[in-house]
Order: structure tokens, then C-alpha cells, then sequence
């Protein structure tokens, strides 16, 4: 593919022109084609991919990090050490309602088929203390493993389900990929990749198996092909239109609209690529 021009990034939503996003650090594909994001101040965004509006459907009451939708259409959100399940009615409240949270710094949710949400616990910034949460349908809260504890960041399922890809972003910057086990523990962690001096931040695959990972420092986004090469698929030097890139997703009904969610700034950045993104899994929880 090569790297992508600047001239290739458009300002998806936001942008310098009416109403912006309250720096958006989440972005996630839904099942209807639609797209959230989440804001600073705990804002829930449901973007409409066809119109590239949006509106705030909910607020959470603190920073939004990552999200994840179900098959019923509830958004599942990170914020701090909750994770807030929000309604389309805009309602709130604790997922799991138990409150048996063991959460620090919840940053980034991934369903799998069978309605378990992993989460990845950040801990704090450089001490090696994060750990990857289990949440089972049933509202049962456990730590899954603790193989990645440098940052653990974005995640994302292989195509095959088989293995949950995790950032860490330091020590080093690296992506690692950990085996689900047929009874649902994890196996062993293996590195993938490192990205030296970087701090990646999200990962989204392909229908082909090709991984993405964007950074929020510099503001780039890599292609990792099937067979381990590494590129840089698009990076804004300037800062502006890709701007600290944090979560990445496919979007859109074909899901062929690749997004990424800004930091550094107030809008949605789309990526003109042609390629479709791999289905997510959205279970009825």
C-alpha cells in the first residue's frame, strides 16, 4: 500500500468548523454502521458515518477512554476504574453492577463471542502494575492475566479468536499477542513487534489479517502485513489533521471507512485506505 499522503486524511467529524469533540481519545465501531467516540469530560458520542455528524447521547461523568458496543446497543466505556455501560437512552451505571471492581485505570474493552469483556487495566504510568481484566456475562469480575503489565493499552482479537493482541506501550513500546485457552484462561504471551521509540496506543485488523497500530506519540499509524512486515501507513508530521492518534476502528456499513479518534485535538480523522475492516464481535449480554 505505501504510505498514505496527508492529502488522504480528512476531517471526519469536528474539525475547525462548528461544533468539535472534547478530545476524543475513543473511537469504536457499531453494529449498524454508526460509530462512538468518547469525550474529556465523560461525553458519549453516537456518530453517524452516512451524514459524518454527531450527536452526545450520554455522559459518564469522567474521561472516556476506550469502548465497545454489545448486540443489544449498549456502549460499554472506560472511565478511570469503572467501566460505565451506557444505554441508548443515554442511561448510566457500573458494569458489573456488583461494584467487585479490581480496576485502576480501565483503558480499552474487547467483547469476545460469548459476551466476555476483556479490559485492559493500565495501572499507573511506569510502574508495571497493569493487568488485563475478565468480565463474564454473568457480572463476575476476575483478573485474567498479568503477562503484559508495562501500560497495557489498546486490544484487539485475531481473526482467528484465538489470541488477544495487547499494546504495551513502554518498556519496551511493543504489541504482544496472548492465547486464549480453550477453557477461556490465558495462555502464554508472546511478543509480535516492537515500536521503539513510540507510544502505540490502538490496533484495529483487515478483512486480509493485516494489523494496524496507531501512535499517539508521533502521530502516525502502522501496517503490520500477514507476513510481519512493518510500515508506516499514514503519519502527519504537522500534527494537525492526524493529531496524537489514539484509538482506531473500521467503520461504517461495509466497515470501510477507517477512523481514528484525536487526542491532541477535537474531531474524527478518516484514513482513506480502500481496504474493509475484520467483523467485531457484538454478543447479547
Amino acid at each position: 500500500m505505501g504510505i498514505i499522503n496527508t492529502e488522504d486524511l480528512n476531517y471526519f467529524v469536528g474539525g475547525f468548523i462548528g461544533g468539535g469533540l472534547d478530545h476524543p481519545e475513543g473511537i469504536a465501531s457499531g453494529k449498524d454502521g454508526e460509530a462512538y467516540a468518547g469525550g474529556e469530560e465523560g461525553q458519549v458520542y453516537k456518530i453517524d458515518t452516512k451524514e459524518r455528524t454527531f450527536t452526545q447521547i450520554a455522559s459518564t461523568g469522567a474521561f472516556v477512554a476506550g469502548l465497545a458496543q454489545d448486540g443489544n446497543g449498549n456502549i460499554y466505556c472506560c472511565c478511570g476504574p469503572d467501566v460505565v455501560k451506557v444505554t441508548q437512552n443515554g442511561d448510566t451505571s457500573s458494569y458489573p453492577n456488583n461494584k467487585q471492581s479490581v480496576l485502576e485505570l480501565a483503558n480499552y474493552p474487547v467483547f469476545d463471542k460469548n459476551g466476555n469483556l476483556y479490559v485492559s487495566d493500565s495501572g499507573t504510568w511506569k510502574k508495571d502494575d497493569g493487568k488485563i481484566i475478565k468480565i463474564s456475562p454473568n457480572g463476575n469480575l476476575d483478573i485474567w492475566s498479568e503477562a503484559v503489565t508495562s501500560f497495557p493499552n489498546g486490544m484487539a482479537l485475531d481473526p482467528t479468536g484465538n489470541f488477544l493482541y495487547v499494546i504495551a506501550s513502554l518498556n519496551p513500546p511493543r504489541v504482544e499477542k496472548i492465547r486464549i485457552n480453550s477453557d477461556g484462561t490465558a495462555g502464554k504471551s508472546e511478543k509480535v513487534i516492537e515500536l521503539p521509540n513510540t507510544v502505540p496506543d490502538g490496533l484495529a485488523w483487515d478483512i486480509s489479517g493485516n494489523l494496524y497500530i496507531s501512535c499517539y506519540i508521533p502521530s502516525k499509524i502502522y501496517k503490520l502485513d500477514t507476513q510481519g512486515n512493518l510500515e508506516i501507513l499514514v503519519e502527519d508530521p504537522e500534527h494537525t489533521v492526524l493529531a496524537s492518534p489514539t484509538n482506531i476502528a473500521f467503520c461504517g456499513e461495509k466497515r470501510d471507512i477507517l477512523l481514528s479518534a484525536n487526542l491532541g485535538r477535537t474531531h474524527i480523522t478518516e484514513i482513506i485506505t480502500g481496504v474493509v475492516g475484520m467483523k467485531l464481535e457484538y454478543p447479547k449480554i
